[in-house]
């Protein structure tokens, strides 16, 4: 019944798996100490070159996703060859079938390109807020297919290089920090704008956020129950937000102190006696 084992060489079975074991115990050393090489080289090539840690980032992740890539493909290979496989036929084949489904591998090779001349032309790098492909968020990742943008809620977006047709990158420069605040139209507009001033006057000697203003711009526009007024200023990049936030808190604070009026709703109840 078992005649058909008899035609099995155990020991040669056992050879290759042993090997192919110890083949996959080096890739497991070799793996992460490639990648803490590829870092460390990066480090010290950064600063002798002086590069932007963002750049650096960008270039490590690149470098570690083409690193793994190919050790990969050595491992199969590798594999294969302890198995007696010949490479050559499957090459062949494989040429054959990449031929027949080349128009469906069109969008591989555009993702490849276009993330080659992302990286090449530096539009974006890895912990650049930027908004891309339809997603907006902070660039992690940058690889030769996709591009990997976390945004603000949390959420991982891996965006293929081809539907990068428009970068907008936000993290080039000083940010503007915008912000407008209504009073009542009972109010005296002058002494308004001096308060907020004042408010500004304060944020830019104290706050190192601010690398111009912030300033009072004026009038911005009459609402149907106030008088808008607006301020803006430039800040360093990232900060934008928080310094609206906190310019918000003290102008609130000013005009309470100033006895001046932030409008809101109100309602009204008339009540009718009858006589």
């Amino acid at each position: 019944m078992f005649d058909f084992l008899s035609d099995i060489d155990f020991v040669k079975i056992s050879t290759i798996a042993l090997k192919i074991v110890l083949v996959l115990l080096v890739y497991l050393i070799v793996s992460p100490i490639g990648k803490k090489l590829i870092q460390r080289s990066l480090y010290k090539a950064g600063n002798n070159q002086k590069l932007t840690e963002a750049r650096a980032k960008t270039l490590e992740k690149l470098m570690i996703s083409i690193y793994s890539y190919v050790l990969g493909f050595i491992l199969i290979a590798t594999i294969f060859g302890l198995l007696d496989i010949n490479l050559a036929p499957l090459i062949a084949g494989a040429g054959i079938i990449g031929l027949a489904i080349g128009f469906g591998a069109q969008g591989l090779v555009s993702d490849v390109v276009t993330g080659f001349f992302l990286l090449l032309e530096k539009q974006v790098e890895v912990d650049e807020y930027v908004t891309a492909g339809g997603m907006n968020g902070v660039v992690e990742e940058i690889g030769l297919r996709t591009t990997k943008i976390r945004s603000f809620d949390g959420t991982l977006n891996f965006v293929p290089n081809r539907h990068i047709s428009t970068v907008s990158n936000h993290s080039r420069g000083n940010m503007r920090a915008l912000v407008d605040i209504g009073i009542a139209y009972d109010e005296n507009i002058d002494e308004a704008m001096q308060v907020l001033q004042n408010v500004c006057d304060e944020f830019a000697q104290n706050d190192e956020r601010f690398k111009d203003g912030p300033n009072v711009l004026g009038v911005q526009s009459l609402g149907s129950s106030d008088v808008v007024l607006r301020v803006l200023g430039q800040t360093e990049n990232m900060q934008q937000w928080a310094v609206e936030r906190d310019l918000r808190k003290r102008m609130k604070e000013a005009f309470d102190e100033a006895g001046i009026e932030i409008p809101f709703p109100h309602q009204v109840y008339i009540e009718k006696k009858e006589s």
